[in-house]
Parts: C-alpha cells; structure tokens; sequence
C-alpha cells in the first residue's frame, strides 16, 4: 500500500517484489489509503459478533446468574469489541452502530425479545453499563496519560505531536483524533501544551479524567 506516491515501481525486498495491497491488518488494527476508522470498527465489530455467537450455549443457560453472563460478555465479546478503540475517532454515527450492537447483546443476554421492551437506561442499570461513547472517551484518555508519561523517545509519544509536511487542500480541515482531543480538553480549560504537564501528575490526571469522563 502507497500513500501520496506517484512512483508505481515494485517495491522488493531481498529480490522478491513485495505484495502490493489496499489494506492491512497491524496489531488489530485495519490501515488503508483513506485512513478514518469505518473499516476499522467495522472489522471490530464482525469479530465481536463471532465471539458473541460461539458463546451460545452460556447465553441460553437457565443455570449462569445474569451477573456470570455479563462478566463473560465483557470479557469475550465486548474486549474484542473495544480492541483499541483508544485510537478510534469516532463520530455520532459510529458510536451508534457500536451502542446498537451491545444493546442487542445485553437484551439477548437477558432473553428480552418482542414484544416485551426495555428501555436503554434501564437496560444498562440492569447491567451496570455505560454509554459506549463514555466508556471510549474513558479509555482514551487513560492511553493519553500513560502515553505522555513515555520517555519522549518513544514512537507512540513521538507521533502525537507530529506535523505532516506540506500544503493541505484548501477548505475545512478534518477533524482529526488529536483535533477531538484538543477539543474535549477545552472543556476543561486545558491546551494541547498543558496536557503533557499535568500527565506526569496521576492524581492530577486522574481529577482530568474524572471532569472528562463523569462516572
């Protein structure tokens, strides 16, 4: 796969060409061309359906408690489910797909089927959940803090505060994960600049978090 590259010459490597490819998966995560996180969730989200359906038989169980099933289904369904979702900017409409996902989940967990309803809001009381937005905004901002305390020789450090290079096309800039980050730190009063200072701080970071991500 090349990025902003005119040069369409085999790339190899020991004297082999290189497979040349429109998407890749790296440690969980799907990288294609037009970067964005769509294919990525997406590719979550199938795992996590399979992981759901291989676990049939504890869903269906009159013996497991409601509280063992839930136990189970984060540990097996929605860890797959949030595998990095750290890293995920994710919009009104992807948080969504991925709420509707887990609320369907739960309600077969607890064998909620039509024509009998359930509110959301109850249905996460019942469960001790979350709103799934709550819960990623959370885990992004723990993977900030302990990212900012890195050594600043550290690749994942380093790459927060890179700057491509170059002229950008003219019109909007796209709202990049450091752009939402800038952002929700502004409700808080904070810049980009006052993070790094106050992550070195664990109480410090943990009230951020607190204020951020109220429970």
């Amino acid at each position: 796969m090349r990025l902003n590259s005119l040069d369409n010459q085999p790339l190899q490597i020991n004297g082999e060409d290189v497979e040349r490819v429109e998407k890749f998966t790296y440690l969980g995560g799907v990288v294609n061309p037009i970067g964005g996180t769509e294919m990525d969730i997406e590719t979550r989200l199938n795992k996590a359906r399979g992981a759901f359906a291989q676990l049939k038989p504890v869903w269906s169980s009159n013996v497991m408690t409601r509280r063992t099933k839930v136990r189970i289904f984060e540990s097996n369904v929605k860890s797959v489910l949030l595998y990095g979702c750290e890293t995920w900017f994710v919009r009104k409409d992807l948080s969504s797909k991925v709420q509707v996902f887990i609320n369907k989940c739960l309600r077969r967990i607890l064998r909620i089927y039509w024509p009998r309803t359930i509110s959301n809001a109850e249905l996460w009381r019942l469960t001790k959940q979350k709103p799934i937005e709550q819960e990623i905004l959370t885990r992004k901002w723990r993977w900030l803090g302990h990212t900012l305390r890195r050594p600043d020789e550290f690749p994942s450090k380093q790459v927060l505060s890179w700057q491509p290079t170059g002229k950008r096309k003219r019109g909007r800039p796209k709202t990049t994960w450091r752009r939402s980050v800038e952002n929700e730190a502004k409700v808080v009063g904070m810049k980009w600049e006052d993070l790094a200072a106050a992550a070195q701080d664990r109480a410090r970071w943990r009230n951020l978090l607190k204020a951020l991500c109220p429970c």
